[in-house]
């Protein structure tokens, strides 16, 4: 009996692709909640080698039977020979095949080694070579394209690669990597009657170019039958010392930037160090890539024990992809090494691709959120900390900084934070909240006019108040009762504050009397709630939950509460209701004094020459 098969209007258009079972491209800027596995060398049984038989690598086929990495169930067209075909989903899936880890062997022949599955030790070569024979492996690899998989070949590894005497040999080989294992023929398949779909470059030795070998590799594949992709795996250290040059120099698909065993890598999120980098290669990406649709992985280890170091669980690396995919357009998914480790790690890999599902999409443009900060002023310097838009991206200092942001260098003064559009106009004001601290007022004796003299005595209290800055040269600064919420005065300097702890004069404009300031709910008023979008740099603090929590470290997007530990909790914002009613009525009733790492105090004198000053330390984000 003939089955019917349906497309929707989108998969007709590509039904060309689809006959071959691909999944929707790299490039085309659709899908951000993708899973990449690498398979062939048996991590688990390397780290592992008295484990159980059963979480060893097993064949390939073993890992797309599932519906993990698969695409949706079949909605079929009419055919009898394609009874089975599942068509993926929105979401790109890929299996590199690693690796191919020697260029130039005997015979001058490529040579493979798939661990405990295909190699040398246990199967057959090719005649004058040491080329293994995996030809049993082509149902496997036709199994996994007919389930929406792209499959590829994955060149270098960490001991593997090989080096070109010249721009013909590089070019030759990708002649043979073309014949041997993709579109071309040859006498010598590896793999059998099974056509990859592309190559991936793990190379991490050397520093030789690979332009010519994928410039001649894409004119092979241009105007094929059927779709191919080149990829890489750089480390996350930018530039990559060894494929670096090349990826600025011609077009890849996707990259899986290994963001493990190495400084940048994922245990370093959010840690205050700004060594994590996925936004130096959303620039990358964006910026410099000859294909600005490429598309971004996080590349981590599927275990504990698949990496020196970079592991990082399942609800952390969720809360990194999502947070990733939201900040960076060009975020494509996650990438695992490897397939037999994430198995044995609980299944890690489904795990994965459950919270990359959530919230993900496909062919929906990339929604950028408002850059929030000032437009970077090229006369002005900013100490840490501070936040300016450039570019399409808000950056925040790592340290003192007076160029402007660049992208496309890894260890500047700058960190992107995330893309944006637009930038704050040079009035606009952001807030930073004040840390509780010791206030005092000074006694002032002042003549107002001939006849009235007045006194103010001296008050100490705690309190935790809120001064609205703006970030330009030209800094406006307006001090707010900490319940009131009444503007009590404002002051502008001329110059950018150039200490991460700094004075500034508040004085009051007002003629009135002292007035007392209601207590409200407690320390927790004038303290600004928790912002998904904000940084945060110890002291800062924020209200989450009815709680009243402290930065004990620089983060951005980390949830008080949360894994990062990058919060304290100070306490229930209804416990501490009586803690600052004297600092609030003697801030409601006078002015402030911030000090300034300058000596030059630059104060407003008030109009009734009427004052009062207290003192609290201000770190500005």
């Amino acid at each position: 009996m003939q089955r019917k098969y349906l497309l929707t209007p989108v998969e007709s258009l590509h039904w060309n692709v689809l006959l071959w079972g691909r999944s929707t491209p790299f490039a085309d800027h659709r899908c951000n909640d993708n899973l990449v596995q690498y398979w062939g060398q048996n991590s688990y049984g390397a780290a592992n080698p008295s484990g159980s038989d059963a979480n060893q690598q097993q064949r390939l086929s073993y890992y797309c039977d599932d519906d993990t990495t698969d695409g949706r169930s079949g909605l079929y067209v009419e055919s009898v020979l394609l009874p089975i075909l599942r068509f993926p989903s929105s979401s790109v899936q890929a299996f590199p095949i690693a690796f191919l880890n020697v260029f130039f062997g005997v015979g001058n022949a490529p040579e493979l080694n798939l661990a405990n599955t295909c190699s040398t030790v246990n199967d057959t070569v090719f005649p004058g070579t040491e080329l293994v024979d995996c030809s049993f492996l082509a149902a496997d690899i036709k199994t996994c394209q007919d389930a929406g998989k792209i499959v590829t070949l994955s060149i270098g590894g960490a001991t593997g690669g090989g080096m070109f005497s010249g721009d013909s040999e590089a070019t030759g080989f990708a002649d043979q990597i073309w014949d041997m294992f993709l579109g071309g023929s040859s006498s010598m398949r590896p793999f059998g009657t099974a056509v990859l779909d592309g190559v991936d470059l793990d190379i991490e030795g050397g520093t030789e170019s690979f332009v010519p070998f994928v410039n001649q590799l894409r004119s092979h594949m241009k105007g094929a039958s059927k779709t191919y992709y080149i990829t890489a795996a750089p480390q996350c250290v930018y530039p990559d010392a060894s494929i670096g040059a090349t990826l600025n120099a011609v077009g890849f698909d996707a990259i899986y930037v290994q963001l493990y065993n190495n400084p940048c890598g994922l245990t370093h999120y959010n840690d205050g160090t700004y060594t994590w980098n996925f936004a130096v290669w959303d620039y990358w990406a964006t910026n410099i890539s000859p294909n600005k649709n490429v598309k971004v992985f996080i590349g981590a280890p599927a275990s504990s024990t698949a990496a020196g170091s970079g592991y990082v669980d399942s609800g952390t690396l969720q809360t990194i992809a999502q947070a990733t995919r939201k900040d960076f357009p060009s975020f494509g998914g996650v990438m695992f090494w490897d397939a037999s480790q994430s198995y044995a790690n609980g299944r890690f890999d489904q795990a994965t691709k459950a919270f990359l599902k959530s919230g993900g999409s496909c062919g929906q443009a990339f929604t950028y959120q408002p850059c929030t900060a000032q437009a970077f002023d090229s006369t002005a310097n900013y100490p840490m900390g501070s936040t300016v838009s450039y570019g399409g991206y808000q950056w925040i200092a790592r340290y003192y900084a007076s160029g402007a942001p660049d992208g496309s260098t890894d260890g500047g003064s700058w960190r992107a934070l995330f893309a944006c559009s637009g930038s704050a106009p040079l009035n606009a004001t952001s807030t930073a909240t004040m840390v509780t601290s010791t206030a005092s007022t000074e006694t002032d004796t002042e003549t107002e006019t001939a006849t009235e003299t007045e006194t103010e005595t001296t008050e100490t209290a705690t309190s935790t108040a809120s001064v609205t800055i703006s970030t330009a040269a030209t800094t406006s600064f307006t001090a707010t009762g900490a319940t009131t919420g009444t503007p009590r005065g404002t002051l502008t300097i001329t110059d950018t504050i150039t200490a991460t702890r700094s004075t500034i004069t508040v004085s009051t404009a007002s003629s009135s009397a002292a007035s007392t300031a209601s207590s409200g709910s407690g320390t927790c008023n004038g303290v600004a709630a928790w912002a998904d979008s904000t940084p945060y740099a110890s002291p800062n603090q924020c209200t989450y939950n009815g709680q009243l929590w402290q930065a004990n470290q620089w983060n951005y997007n980390e949830v008080p509460g949360g894994v990062s530990g990058a919060w304290t909790l100070v306490g229930v914002c209804s416990s501490l209701s009586d803690n600052n009613k004297l600092a609030q009525k003697a801030f409601a009733a006078g002015s402030c004094t911030i000090r300034r790492a300058e000596s030059d105090s630059s104060s407003l004198q008030p109009t009734n020459h009427k004052r009062r000053r207290w003192s609290l330390p201000f770190m500005r984000r």
